[in-house]
Order: structure tokens, then sequence, then C-alpha cells
């Protein structure tokens, strides 16, 4: 991805960070030829060093994907900059965040595997929950997808938050998002002045 130096985010650990909060995104690879791309949540390992999910088998694109080097694209909150927000000049943009995963994948259809990346996820999932709820899954819901894991070979992040603008701008950004109920993306341009 094409990113600036003023909008270039290099700490492996604040990367991660956004890579767990923010873990639905898409798994691009080829398949027979083209581009194939799935929407699928996204498990950081323990060791923060492969990331892990699941597709459908009836999904083609687990067909083609062992030992492909695939990438992985993640974002968070984003919204439309009107220049009217600026105190100078500007053109309308698009302020946002986003992550892209390269690296080398494979597939399993281990069951402790698939059930250990399942519960994993329904366990994050639903902590959020007053009663969470206990997953259960029969033998041929299980048969029907496979695992994917992916190591991470390289991540690039971008946080393109009006970095290039004035403090004031900047400011009058977050407040216009705030009154928009953007506010997650207000929330993040807001953290990135630390």
């Amino acid at each position: 991805m094409y990113i600036p130096r003023h909008f270039e985010i290099r700490d492996r650990d604040e990367i991660l960070s956004f890579v767990e909060t923010h873990a639905f995104g898409q798994l691009i690879s080829t398949h027979q030829g083209r581009l194939y791309s799935t929407h699928i949540p996204f498990l950081l390992s323990d060791d923060k060093t492969t990331l892990l999910g699941h597709v459908a088998k009836n999904n083609p694109q687990h067909q083609d994907i062992e030992n492909q080097q695939v990438m992985v694209t993640l974002e968070g909150p984003h919204d439309y900059i009107s220049p009217s927000w600026y105190s100078v000049q500007g053109v309308p943009t698009w302020n946002y965040q986003a992550v892209h995963i390269y690296g080398q994948c494979k597939v399993s259809t281990d069951t402790n595997k698939i059930i250990s990346i399942i519960e994993t996820l329904t366990k994050k999932n639903e902590a959020k929950f007053e009663t969470p709820w206990v997953a259960q899954y029969p033998a041929s819901m299980l048969g029907a997808i496979v695992a994917i894991d992916i190591s991470i070979d390289e991540l690039q992040c971008k946080y393109k938050l009006s970095q290039n603008r004035s403090d004031l701008d900047r400011d009058q950004v977050i407040a216009q998002l705030d009154e928009a109920g953007s506010r997650g993306l207000a929330t993040a341009m807001k953290a990135s002045r630390h």
C-alpha cells in the first residue's frame, strides 16, 4: 500500500494491537489465475506470529491457497473529511486506519485445530455479553470448514488521520467527526496525537 512517511506506523506492538482490535478483514489470494477475496474474522496467535481463521469448504479459495503468499487487509474507523472543516484551503479526503499483512498460507482439516479456532473466536466475541453463548458444534458442521494459518511475514500500517494538517485543522476535523457521530474515527485521531 502507498504510505506517505507522516501516515506510516512502524511500531510493531501498536500494529498488532490494531490487528487484535480490528480483526475482521479480507483474505486475498489468487484462485484459478484471478484475485479472490473472502471476508472473515481473524485471530492473532498467542506468540503474535500467525493469523488464524477458517473458511467454508465450499469456498473455492481454499483449494489452491496452500503455500501461497496471501494478503490480509484490516481496517479501522474511516470517514469523509470535508475541506470546509479546515482553517486554510484543502481538498476533500478520507481519513482511515488500515493494516496489510503478507504471509504464507497453510490449510488444515484437523478437527482439533478447527475447534480451537472456532472456540477462541466465539469466546472472544461472546465475552461482551452478560451471559455468553457456549459453543457446541456437531461433527457435520466441523467437517464443512477448513482452518487457515497465515505466517506474518510483513506488516504495513497506515493511519491517515490528518497528521499533515495543523493542530487547529485536526481539532476542527475531530469536532466535526464527533458531531456527525463518527466517534471511533474522532477517538483514533485524538489518540494519534500522543
